[in-house]
């Protein structure tokens, strides 16, 4: 079984597209081979080993994918959010131990600033415009003696991303060159690919989403992967007619925004028809689900993910198996089953998602409380707790009814965000939808929600709560609903429950 990232790409067609980019010529598989070869070549020359973190800050684009590709076959791979100001910068390197930092030739933005009092090896990319999409080169300090040639082996670590902490301190989660060889055939396995396939890539690169399901799952599987320059729902169509691909994945924002300018790029629908779509990162609503598949006459596949089991667990089967709106699909690649949320054992019905595979993480690094609370031994098993609430239906589809931590417990009643953003999305004039926890005197939480409406569409905020009211038991109905032009996100477009109470500036209910 392949078990490194460099297997996952050895036997593919020399000719083959393998990354490529709009208004490019393509990298094929010979290509991507060489100059991974090359910067392991040139990584040495810096004094950089296998076992040396490697921080990468380049925007969104094929040179982004490659950089990420070629480095984790011969270092460990820290990709950041290159929107970051200084000080988070200043923390995650530091946080990281990295031991180089990787950016655009004259760049010289906060990164840098950042990098500079750590005593980093700063590494500048060099791209050839007119060269194939993703080809590079590597200049920086040359080390007083080369780095040992050896190559990472299926054990060694080649990614490392941060949760995204709330309220607590990040943690690191280090992913192995054998968790993404297993998360990405895993991927490349429920979504049928084969060579002939090809993904336009609109999801960030800094993000487990993009740099698994997109890059790393086409290229095990021979397809080929177009990646845009970040994601602009003015120019997708556009992308979409010129790299004329068969799939791509994107969070529900994401999907909703590229619906909105459907119907004037019927056209262009017609002429490029997709095998299928794929929404992750976020419960996609089944309302959401049924339109993309109408619109673009493909069926949508789901998939449910997180960084800790290097992207994906569950996904919704292709035809001629049933997609289940509201669903997050069947397990895809880890043991999934369902614990009880204090208890370290296993049940049936409503409870804790866990998982277990070969995709899933080692454990937090230097974070041994966090470790002995989210995984535990059962059935000779070693299983990882999600921090998601759900249930398994008799067909082994998942429905999930929030992140624990974002069900909202009014006054002892436990109430789940999702069922209330599934009935706000019934009212006609509703586009987007997300509900949240409002701070409340007495009862603790109270039922909030934020909602963006169609265009040319209007409700008032007592409109939306009677029509909720006939829908759902009075301890559900949102006490207050806020009608936003656009609901805040976050980095990589996911729309986030906790702390929107504040972030909207709600004041607390009397």
């Amino acid at each position: 079984m392949t078990r490194t990232l460099a297997a996952l790409i050895a036997s593919h067609g020399e000719d083959t597209p393998a990354i490529g980019a709009p208004g490019r010529d393509w990298l094929t598989f010979g290509g991507l081979r060489q100059l991974s070869a090359d910067v392991a070549a040139q990584l040495r020359g810096f004094g950089i080993g296998a076992t040396d973190r490697v921080a990468i800050v380049l925007p969104n684009g094929p040179d982004m994918a490659a950089t990420f590709v070629t480095i984790a076959q011969a270092a460990v791979t820290a990709p950041l959010n290159p929107a970051y100001q200084q000080a988070e910068y200043s923390f995650y390197l530091e946080d990281l131990r990295a031991r180089a930092l990787v950016v655009l030739d004259g760049y010289d933005g906060p990164a840098l600033a950042a990098a500079t009092p750590l005593n980093m090896a700063i590494l500048r990319l060099h791209a050839d415009p007119a060269a194939p999409a993703g080809t590079f080169r590597l200049t920086g300090p040359a080390a007083a003696t080369p780095a040992p040639a050896t190559l990472p082996g299926p054990d060694d670590t080649a990614l490392i991303l941060h949760t995204s902490g709330t309220t607590s301190r990040p943690k690191i989660v280090p992913l192995t060159q054998a968790n993404i060889a297993a998360s990405a055939q895993n991927i490349l396995t429920s979504l049928a690919l084969t060579p002939t396939d090809r993904c336009l890539n609109v999801m960030p690169l800094f993000h487990i989403h993009g740099l698994i399901a997109a890059v790393s799952a086409s290229l095990a599987a021979g397809a080929s992967v177009a990646c845009a320059p970040g994601f602009d729902a003015l120019k997708f169509f556009s992308q979409m007619a010129e790299v004329k691909p068969t799939w791509y994945t994107a969070v529900p924002t994401m999907h909703q925004a590229i619906l909105s300018r459907a119907a004037r790029n019927a056209e262009v629908i017609a002429a490029n028809p997709l095998r299928f779509l794929r929404s992750s990162s976020a419960s996609l609503p089944a309302q959401v689900m049924l339109e993309l598949a109408a619109t673009f006459n493909a069926p949508v596949i789901e998939a449910y993910g997180m960084t800790e089991a290097t992207h994906q667990m569950a996904c919704n089967p292709l035809p001629p198996r049933a997609q289940k709106p509201g669903s997050v699909g069947i397990a895809a690649g880890p043991l999934l089953r369902i614990a009880h949320e204090v208890e370290d054992k296993l049940i049936d019905g409503t409870g804790e998602v866990v998982i277990s595979g070969p995709n899933v993480t080692p454990g937090y690094e230097g974070n041994p409380e966090a470790n002995r609370k989210n995984f535990f031994m059962a059935d000779g098993l070693r299983w990882f707790r999600t921090g998601d609430q759900g249930a398994l239906d008799d067909e082994g589809y998942l429905r999930l009814t929030g992140r624990l931590k974002e069900i909202i417990n009014r006054g002892g009643e436990k109430i789940s965000p999702l069922e209330v953003d599934g009935i706000l999305l019934d009212h006609p004039a509703i586009q987007q939808v997300v509900a949240f926890a409002m701070p409340h005197p007495k009862l603790g939480e109270e039922v909030a929600a934020a909602v963006v409406l169609r265009e040319g569409q209007t409700a008032t905020e007592r409109e939306i709560r009677d029509f909720c009211a006939t829908r759902m038991a009075d301890f559900k109905v949102p006490r207050r609903v806020v009608i936003l032009d656009e609901i805040p996100k976050g980095a990589t477009g996911k729309l986030q429950r906790i702390g929107l109470a504040e972030k909207l500036g709600l004041a607390p209910a009397t």
